[in-house]
């Protein structure tokens, strides 16, 4: 058993995530967690909302909120729409706790100690009209690199180049909308990246073998380009206040607060403290084992689930403030990086409110069908265009006709021929054996997919098992035999119902509600609900492990299909179609 830490990027506060953020992290680190909490290993998944910097609050003043009620309201909204998607985390906090405060502020510190953060002048976007600083997404104009005419202050959406707002053409005010703006001085504190450059390649080197090639060349060029120092402040009411050594409001910072990419990755750490904190019984109080490395974090797989927008900051700015405090916090040690979900030729924007979101999603189907259909086309090796007809092939064909076709005709064959009951007696033959040839072939393959945390192969395999064991009851055909061989068609029964079990148990990482309708209809109790397959002989005993006389009862539909109608009127509510 091993210790496995895993944080996905934090969802930004500014309204419910869309189908896009969905698949790039939050769901693929559950689907990983799952899946290891069924080998047996001891799993620690933790997220948080996003709370600070410009987008909280120009989405709190579109509301018309105060900015600390609109996070509130946001915080559980973002809640809901995880539990409403079966995202197991561990603990979901928020990077507005206390104690992520109070790390930011003691890495804030200890960095400067250490000589790797220095007070500098810099040029920031100022607005007459609204009579303040404007930072990073409060400045929008046209992109320098791309020509983009709606580019914002720190990043370009278009072309994905980052920014400085002082480089905007023709800048303006996402505020008022004034063009009345020009570039004043202000003071911040910069965060010396570049003198970790060396550090900071030789270990993104290191894990080139661990790492998706997306995640290292991201980081790789960035360290190729010269890495920039970055300012850790802006001139903003919410945040994290600058504080000095002593804690009291740093002299000449009033009105400043940590920059968001600062305290976010921070916050991983603070919500272990929170779940250590909320969770006592199950933590014994202890988070310092999860990161501390003279605490026994050494001993813990740390693994990061996040888009590839996320990665930069993941592999150098945060790692910067990791090794630059020189105490013994824990690095990642595995990094899956995602591209992007496209919607129809463009991305997903919350800000822009286009495409789908998870509250809407989960109106109109159940979340195991997006689940399934967002991990089998996971954006691993490119971007993955989401369009409505290949989501309903991927509801229609792998889960309704492969998988519940399959439940669906041997359960409700034991229930009307054998009384319900799991039959005994019988003499294997070429169809079980042939069944048992392949599990032992493909469960290990599916297992290895899942620890390397290669998403799309998982899906595959998985719906190649569950292939499989229609080719068994065609191979083994119960129903053919059971008027002149009752014994015979007894054992394509019982090693049917055995594979039902089996698929139920390889089904719960990813779309845990039908795994636990099928495992419920076998009367499975919880603890034989785990994934430790063993060697290949355990997985061969596993086509006919389940006791003789047992209870087995037809579940309800697993799986509704998706008509041509569904698609007209998604099309119409949410765009997209042909």
């Amino acid at each position: 058993m091993s210790k496995i830490l895993i944080t996905s990027a934090l969802p930004y506060i500014n309204g419910v995530k869309h189908l896009g953020n969905l698949a790039g992290s939050m769901l693929p680190a559950d689907v990983y967690a799952r899946a290891m909490r069924l080998m047996g290993h001891d799993v620690l998944y933790i997220c948080a909302t996003d709370e600070h910097g410009t987008p909280a609050e120009l989405a709190a003043q579109a509301a018309g909120m105060d900015v600390a009620a609109y996070c509130d309201q946001m915080h559980e909204a973002q809640a809901k729409a995880g539990a409403d998607f079966k995202l197991s985390y561990d603990y979901f906090g928020r990077s507005s706790s206390d104690s992520t405060k109070a790390l930011t502020q003691h890495f804030a510190q200890v960095l400067e100690q250490n000589g790797l953060i220095e007070e500098r002048i810099s040029q920031q976007v100022y607005s007459n009209s609204d009579g303040r600083y404007l930072p990073d997404r409060y400045v929008e104009g046209t992109c320098p690199n791309c020509g983009f005419e709606k580019a914002r202050g720190d990043q370009c959406d278009n072309c994905g180049k980052l920014l400085d707002p002082i480089d905007l053409i023709d800048p303006y005010s996402a505020l008022s909308g004034s063009q009345d703006v020009e570039v004043r001085d202000t003071r911040h504190l910069y965060l010396k990246q570049s003198e970790k450059s060396d550090d900071l390649r030789k270990w993104v080197n290191s894990h080139k073998n661990d790492w998706p090639p997306l995640a290292t060349s991201i980081a790789l060029k960035w360290l190729d380009e010269g890495l920039r120092d970055r300012s850790i402040t802006r001139d903003l009411d919410w945040g994290i206040p600058v504080v000095d050594a002593d804690g009291n409001p740093r002299e000449g910072f009033d009105g400043k607060v940590y920059y968001v990419w600062f305290d976010a990755p921070i916050a991983y750490i603070g919500a272990t403290q929170d779940w250590a904190h909320d969770n006592k019984e199950a933590s014994g109080g202890d988070w310092e084992s999860w990161w501390r490395t003279d605490k026994g974090a050494d001993e813990v797989q740390y693994v990061q689930f996040m888009g590839k927008d996320n990665v930069a900051f993941h592999t150098l700015s945060f790692p910067t403030t990791i090794m630059g405090s020189g105490e013994p916090w824990k690095l990642v040690d595995n990094l899956k990086a995602f591209n992007w979900v496209t919607w129809y030729g463009g991305k997903f924007s919350t800000s822009e409110k286009r495409g789908v979101f998870m509250d809407q999603a989960i109106d109109i189907a159940p979340s195991d069908y997006w689940r399934w259909h967002l991990m089998a086309n996971a954006p691993e090796g490119s971007d993955a265009a989401f369009t409505w007809e290949e989501f309903q092939a991927s509801v229609n064909s792998d889960l309704a006709n492969v998988l519940g076709n399959f439940v669906n005709r041997i359960t409700k064959y034991c229930v009307s021929k054998f009384d319900g009951t799991l039959p005994d007696g019988g003499k294997a033959g070429e169809a079980e054996a042939w069944i048992a040839a392949e599990l032992q072939q493909r469960i290990p393959a599916l297992i290895e997919f899942y620890q390397q945390r290669e998403f799309r192969k998982a899906m595959s395999e998985t719906r190649a098992i569950w292939a499989a064991g229609n080719e068994y009851l065609t191979q083994a055909a119960p129903w053919t035999h059971y008027k002149t061989d009752r014994e015979k068609a007894a054992i394509g029964v019982r090693y049917g119902i055995n594979l039902v079990a089996l698929f139920g148990i390889i089904a719960q990482p990813i779309i845990p509600d039908a795994a636990a309708k099928i495992l419920d209809a076998l009367n499975i109790p919880e603890e034989n609900r785990t994934w430790n397959f063993g060697d290949a002989s355990g997985i061969a005993a596993l086509v006919d492990a389940l006791p003789a006389c047992l209870p087995v009862s037809a579940p309800d539909v697993l799986f509704t299909k998706v008509e041509d109608e569904d698609l007209s009127i998604w099309a119409e509510r949410f765009g997209g179609g042909s």
